[in-house]
């Protein structure tokens, strides 16, 4: 009898541990993504695609790296997944909420992404234009839609705005307060360049949710950067902002004679801002692991990310780091002619 029970409560504990560590947890896995040369093509798209001015010969690859996510916002990944992920270099586990910030369903996460991508590609042309000294147009464009808003189905992220009622946008904070003239319940009217035709949205302005009195339709804006020639980016399915600084790069290749990488493969990650500031990012460890992967012999690193990149570097691959898309230009210029490249310590500091 005293057996039986005995075997009873060993079966019970077992299928509870059992479904312990088949149940979520409530963390992500990060591994090594797909990377894109952003020198190349996909089915005959070119990544980033310059007309209507004089482009060079390029070669090798400047490669764009990413992070493929395992466990979405609703949902984590099993203790098995977790256990796994903390037993390997090329992967990390961190907590669901810092991807999937709280309360955000799959969808909003990923526009959110796909809105940080574009932005990345504006900035791009601004940096790499703005390097080579060429003139860059400045326009006001949507960047985000808050859902539950008046401008919710009627206005899209990628809307260049040209005039509020009959007033010419000229910039973003100066669009806001056209936008937020009194009172509170009226019909703005805005003229927006959508897909190349121009066209009018009428939206009625509600309170604002932290300033009553404020006219408020519910769009974020900002400024999009174009050159005076056609540039068109051709990278689907990825978001957010890291590849800012490798799209710059391309750019700046494809204007310039000579090919930057001296035909060799070469990978980065990196924010970029329209003055050519590179800026930190997540997932470097497998950013590394997948350029890696790739062939690449040199990675360039956002140097405020050297704390993470130290003690971390695949082997066979140079990394260095570097603050801005001038420092990333130079970094291949010396690179190609044999120079030795600074690379990352602890601290953020940069060991020559």
């Amino acid at each position: 009898m005293r057996k039986n029970r005995t075997s009873k409560l060993s079966l019970l504990l077992l299928l509870l541990v059992g479904l312990a560590i088949v149940q979520p947890v409530p963390y992500v896995v990060e591994t090594p993504g797909p990377v894109f040369n952003t020198l190349g093509t996909s089915k005959g798209v070119p990544y980033v695609d310059i007309s209507g001015t004089q482009t060079y010969e390029t070669s090798g690859e400047l490669n764009m790296t990413t992070v493929s996510i395992y466990g979405g916002p609703q949902r984590g990944i099993d203790l098995f997944q977790a256990i796994g992920a903390l037993f390997s270099s090329r992967n990390h586990v961190l907590p669901r909420e810092a991807i999937y910030p709280e309360g955000l369903t799959a969808d909003e996460n990923a526009t959110q992404s796909a809105e940080e991508f574009s932005t990345s590609q504006s900035y791009a042309v601004a940096a790499a234009l703005k390097y080579l000294n060429e003139p860059v147009n400045e326009q006001v464009v949507v960047t985000s839609i808050q859902a539950g808003m008046p401008a919710h189905g009627k206005l899209q992220a990628g809307d260049v705005i040209q005039a509020v009622d009959g007033k010419q946008a000229i910039e973003p904070k100066q669009t806001v307060l056209l936008i937020r003239k009194p009172p509170v319940g009226r019909t703005v009217t805005f003229t927006v360049l959508r897909d190349g035709v121009s066209i009018e949205v009428q939206i009625k302005t509600v309170p604002k949710p932290d300033a009553p009195k404020t006219p408020f339709v519910g769009i974020g804006l900002g400024t999009l950067y174009t050159a005076n020639f056609p540039i068109t980016f051709g990278v689907q399915d990825v978001g957010g902002p890291s590849a800012g600084m490798m799209f710059a790069l391309s750019i700046v290749d494809q204007l310039t004679p000579g090919a930057l990488t001296q035909g060799k493969v070469i990978a980065g990650t990196g924010t970029i801002e329209p003055d050519g500031v590179v800026g930190p990012i997540g997932g470097i460890r497998q950013k590394m692991f997948g350029a890696r992967d790739a062939g690449a012999v040199l990675f360039l690193a956002p140097i405020e990310n050297c704390d993470e990149v130290v003690g971390h570097v695949p082997a066979g691959m140079v990394v260095t780091p570097v603050r801005t898309l001038s420092e990333a230009v130079q970094a291949l210029g010396n690179y190609k002619s044999g120079k030795v490249l600074p690379t990352c310590k602890a601290s953020s500091k940069v060991n020559n």
